[in-house]
Protein backbone atom coordinates (compact mmCIF):
# COMPACT_ATOMS: atom_id res chain seq x y z
CA UNK A 1 0.00 0.00 0.00
CA UNK A 2 1.01 3.37 -0.25
CA UNK A 3 1.29 4.16 3.54
CA UNK A 4 2.78 7.88 2.74
CA UNK A 5 -0.77 8.70 0.96
CA UNK A 6 -3.22 6.24 2.28
CA UNK A 7 -3.78 7.95 5.89
CA UNK A 8 -3.84 11.54 4.14
CA UNK A 9 -6.53 9.94 1.53
CA UNK A 10 -9.19 8.51 4.28
CA UNK A 11 -8.86 11.83 6.03
CA UNK A 12 -10.01 13.21 3.12
CA UNK A 13 -12.86 11.15 1.34
CA UNK A 14 -14.33 10.56 4.83
CA UNK A 15 -15.47 14.08 4.88
CA UNK A 16 -16.59 14.21 1.32
CA UNK A 17 -20.26 14.52 0.14
CA UNK A 18 -19.84 14.00 -3.17
CA UNK A 19 -17.24 11.91 -5.46
CA UNK A 20 -14.01 13.54 -5.43
CA UNK A 21 -11.42 13.57 -8.32
CA UNK A 22 -7.77 12.57 -8.71
CA UNK A 23 -6.75 15.98 -9.45
CA UNK A 24 -8.61 17.32 -6.69
CA UNK A 25 -6.87 15.18 -4.45
CA UNK A 26 -3.24 15.14 -5.82
CA UNK A 27 -3.66 18.91 -5.30
CA UNK A 28 -4.40 19.03 -1.95
CA UNK A 29 -1.63 16.51 -1.40
CA UNK A 30 0.87 18.26 -3.74
CA UNK A 31 1.37 14.76 -4.88
CA UNK A 32 1.32 13.32 -8.95
CA UNK A 33 -1.65 12.20 -10.17
CA UNK A 34 -0.61 9.15 -10.70
CA UNK A 35 0.53 8.14 -7.24
CA UNK A 36 -2.80 8.97 -5.73
CA UNK A 37 -4.82 7.36 -8.38
CA UNK A 38 -2.04 3.69 -7.22
CA UNK A 39 -2.84 4.94 -3.37
CA UNK A 40 -6.94 5.22 -4.15
CA UNK A 41 -6.45 1.91 -6.31
CA UNK A 42 -4.39 0.13 -3.32
CA UNK A 43 -6.83 1.42 -0.69
CA UNK A 44 -10.46 0.39 -2.58
CA UNK A 45 -8.34 -3.01 -2.82
CA UNK A 46 -7.36 -3.53 0.84
CA UNK A 47 -10.95 -2.86 1.73
CA UNK A 48 -12.06 -5.69 -0.40
CA UNK A 49 -10.01 -7.99 1.09
CA UNK A 50 -10.43 -7.06 4.14
CA UNK A 51 -13.78 -7.76 3.95
CA UNK A 52 -15.00 -3.52 5.39
CA UNK A 53 -18.45 -2.64 5.73
CA UNK A 54 -17.90 -0.23 3.34
CA UNK A 55 -16.05 0.48 0.20
CA UNK A 56 -14.42 3.04 -1.70
CA UNK A 57 -15.37 3.42 -5.36
CA UNK A 58 -14.77 5.60 -8.21
CA UNK A 59 -17.92 6.72 -9.82
CA UNK A 60 -19.19 9.60 -11.68
CA UNK A 61 -15.66 11.17 -11.95
CA UNK A 62 -14.32 10.74 -8.99
CA UNK A 63 -13.55 8.42 -5.64
CA UNK A 64 -16.17 8.29 -2.46
CA UNK A 65 -16.57 5.62 0.50
CA UNK A 66 -20.19 4.17 -0.14
CA UNK A 67 -21.70 1.84 2.81
CA UNK A 68 -21.76 -2.26 1.11
CA UNK A 69 -24.97 -3.66 -0.69
CA UNK A 70 -24.95 -6.60 1.87
CA UNK A 71 -25.32 -4.21 5.08
CA UNK A 72 -28.50 -2.32 3.69
CA UNK A 73 -30.86 -4.26 5.71
CA UNK A 74 -29.16 -3.26 8.40
CA UNK A 75 -29.18 0.35 7.37
CA UNK A 76 -32.37 0.52 6.35
CA UNK A 77 -33.27 -0.57 9.39
CA UNK A 78 -31.60 1.63 11.49
CA UNK A 79 -32.63 4.79 9.83
CA UNK A 80 -35.56 6.02 11.01
CA UNK A 81 -38.85 5.23 8.47
CA UNK A 82 -39.80 8.31 6.43
CA UNK A 83 -36.96 10.17 7.33
CA UNK A 84 -35.37 9.37 3.84
CA UNK A 85 -36.70 11.40 0.80
CA UNK A 86 -38.03 8.60 -1.91
CA UNK A 87 -38.88 9.52 -5.63
CA UNK A 88 -42.56 8.16 -5.92
CA UNK A 89 -42.98 5.30 -9.20
CA UNK A 90 -44.05 8.84 -11.29
CA UNK A 91 -41.11 10.45 -10.58
CA UNK A 92 -38.77 6.99 -10.88
CA UNK A 93 -40.40 6.33 -14.14
CA UNK A 94 -40.06 9.83 -15.55
CA UNK A 95 -36.44 9.68 -14.49
CA UNK A 96 -35.55 6.12 -16.60
CA UNK A 97 -37.43 7.99 -20.04
CA UNK A 98 -35.02 10.73 -19.44
CA UNK A 99 -31.79 8.28 -18.96
CA UNK A 100 -32.35 6.33 -21.31
CA UNK A 101 -33.72 8.65 -24.57
CA UNK A 102 -31.97 11.89 -23.73
CA UNK A 103 -31.43 14.20 -24.40
CA UNK A 104 -35.30 14.62 -24.95
CA UNK A 105 -37.84 17.42 -24.49
CA UNK A 106 -40.43 17.67 -22.20
CA UNK A 107 -43.20 16.98 -24.42
CA UNK A 108 -41.42 13.93 -25.55
CA UNK A 109 -41.53 12.91 -22.29
CA UNK A 110 -45.18 13.61 -21.62
CA UNK A 111 -46.26 12.15 -24.90
CA UNK A 112 -44.30 8.86 -23.93
CA UNK A 113 -45.47 8.75 -19.89
CA UNK A 114 -49.43 10.20 -21.41
CA UNK A 115 -49.29 12.56 -18.41
CA UNK A 116 -47.89 16.08 -18.12
CA UNK A 117 -44.86 15.76 -16.25
CA UNK A 118 -43.62 19.68 -16.26
CA UNK A 119 -44.13 19.28 -11.66
CA UNK A 120 -42.10 16.11 -11.70
CA UNK A 121 -39.77 17.24 -13.52
CA UNK A 122 -39.21 20.38 -11.71
CA UNK A 123 -38.59 18.05 -8.80
CA UNK A 124 -36.20 16.61 -10.26
CA UNK A 125 -34.02 19.16 -11.36
CA UNK A 126 -34.25 20.49 -7.65
CA UNK A 127 -32.67 17.41 -6.56
CA UNK A 128 -30.11 17.82 -8.96
CA UNK A 129 -30.73 14.18 -11.06
CA UNK A 130 -32.00 15.82 -14.21
CA UNK A 131 -30.58 19.05 -15.66
CA UNK A 132 -30.96 21.29 -19.40
CA UNK A 133 -28.34 20.01 -21.54
CA UNK A 134 -29.34 21.04 -24.77
CA UNK A 135 -32.01 23.14 -26.86
CA UNK A 136 -33.73 21.92 -29.94
CA UNK A 137 -32.34 23.71 -33.17
CA UNK A 138 -35.63 23.30 -34.92
CA UNK A 139 -38.30 24.23 -31.85
CA UNK A 140 -36.52 25.70 -29.29
CA UNK A 141 -37.27 23.45 -26.61
CA UNK A 142 -35.15 22.76 -23.42
CA UNK A 143 -33.80 19.38 -24.13
CA UNK A 144 -33.43 17.19 -20.68
CA UNK A 145 -30.42 14.56 -19.51
CA UNK A 146 -29.30 12.93 -16.45
CA UNK A 147 -26.44 15.06 -14.26
CA UNK A 148 -23.40 13.69 -12.56
CA UNK A 149 -25.10 13.17 -9.33
CA UNK A 150 -27.73 10.59 -10.94
CA UNK A 151 -24.62 8.58 -12.00
CA UNK A 152 -23.44 9.02 -8.53
CA UNK A 153 -26.80 7.55 -7.25
CA UNK A 154 -27.13 5.23 -8.86
CA UNK A 155 -23.92 3.58 -8.76
CA UNK A 156 -22.46 4.18 -12.15
CA UNK A 157 -19.50 5.21 -13.97
CA UNK A 158 -21.08 6.53 -17.44
CA UNK A 159 -24.60 6.09 -18.56
CA UNK A 160 -23.03 2.82 -20.89
CA UNK A 161 -23.64 1.08 -17.78
CA UNK A 162 -27.14 1.32 -18.08
CA UNK A 163 -28.85 -2.31 -17.97
CA UNK A 164 -30.42 -2.61 -21.37
CA UNK A 165 -34.01 -1.82 -21.43
CA UNK A 166 -34.56 -3.80 -24.69
CA UNK A 167 -35.88 -6.97 -23.21
CA UNK A 168 -38.27 -4.75 -21.53
CA UNK A 169 -39.75 -3.02 -24.25
CA UNK A 170 -42.09 -3.79 -27.77
CA UNK A 171 -39.84 -4.03 -30.75
CA UNK A 172 -38.00 -1.27 -31.07
CA UNK A 173 -39.30 -0.04 -34.77
CA UNK A 174 -42.62 0.13 -33.46
CA UNK A 175 -41.76 1.94 -30.95
CA UNK A 176 -40.04 4.94 -32.12
CA UNK A 177 -42.91 5.19 -34.99
CA UNK A 178 -45.49 5.72 -32.43
CA UNK A 179 -43.62 8.09 -30.38
CA UNK A 180 -43.18 10.23 -33.75
CA UNK A 181 -46.27 9.78 -34.27
CA UNK A 182 -47.48 10.60 -30.30
CA UNK A 183 -45.24 13.86 -31.14
CA UNK A 184 -45.82 15.17 -34.64
CA UNK A 185 -49.68 15.20 -33.16
CA UNK A 186 -48.85 17.25 -30.42
CA UNK A 187 -47.18 20.67 -29.97
CA UNK A 188 -43.68 20.70 -29.95
CA UNK A 189 -43.16 22.19 -26.69
CA UNK A 190 -46.80 23.11 -25.25
CA UNK A 191 -46.55 25.46 -22.09
CA UNK A 192 -48.59 22.84 -19.76
CA UNK A 193 -49.48 19.96 -22.02
CA UNK A 194 -52.94 20.95 -21.73
CA UNK A 195 -54.60 17.72 -23.64
CA UNK A 196 -52.79 15.58 -20.71
CA UNK A 197 -53.58 15.07 -17.27
CA UNK A 198 -51.22 16.44 -14.68
CA UNK A 199 -49.19 14.44 -12.26
CA UNK A 200 -49.23 16.66 -8.74
CA UNK A 201 -45.33 18.28 -8.04
CA UNK A 202 -45.81 17.44 -4.55
CA UNK A 203 -46.57 13.70 -4.72
CA UNK A 204 -42.92 13.29 -5.90
CA UNK A 205 -40.95 15.74 -3.45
Amino acid sequence: MHDDLSPALEAMLMLATEPVTVTELATALAAPEAEVAAALAALAAWYDETGRGFALRELAGGWRYYTREEYDEVINRWLLEGQVGRLTGAALETLSVVAYLQPISRGRVSAIRGVNVEGVLRTLSARGLVAVVHQDPETGAHLYGTTELFLEKMGLKSLEELPPIAPYLPDASLLEAELAELVAQAPAEAPADPQLPTEAETADE
